[in-house]
């Protein structure tokens, strides 16, 4: 593939994963901060947030951003089992991290830094999607 195409396509494919990736941070945050803010552990809402928004960017970013030249999607049970193992990793760094930040800051500044742990995992998750998932 020459050069000029891959960066291309390069700059096409990130571009849409951070539009895709905005709006699958906003609903895990939005779960996030809702469901702690109920009273359910910093972890449960964590994982359920993150749930939220793992189903709707795998099926976006299949359908649009690594979908094949011709535009035809890239989905399917393969595709989704190597997408949940690479969330599942994903998963328990994020869960970790807010557990931490809520230990040592609050469960305030916790709702704050979720977006900061969250936008550190999708540029990993971009390349890993790129090349494991959506190959």
């Amino acid at each position: 593939m020459p050069s000029r195409l891959l960066h291309s396509r390069l700059l096409r494919q990130g571009s849409s994963f951070a539009v895709i990736g905005g709006l699958q941070l906003l609903v895990d945050w939005a779960a996030f901060v809702g469901l702690s803010a109920l009273g359910v552990p910093a972890s449960a809402a964590n994982v359920s947030g993150r749930v939220c928004g793992a189903l709707l960017g795998f099926w976006l970013n299949g359908r649009y951003t690594f979908a094949d030249a011709q535009g035809a999607a890239r989905l399917g049970w393969s595709r989704f089992a190597r997408f949940l193992a690479m969330w599942l990793v994903m998963t328990v760094i994020s869960t970790w991290l807010m557990l931490r930040v809520e230990a040592e800051l609050g469960l305030r500044l916790a709702w704050l830094a979720k977006p900061l742990v969250e936008g550190g995992l999708a540029v990993v998750s971009f390349f890993l999607g790129r090349h494991l998932v959506y190959r």
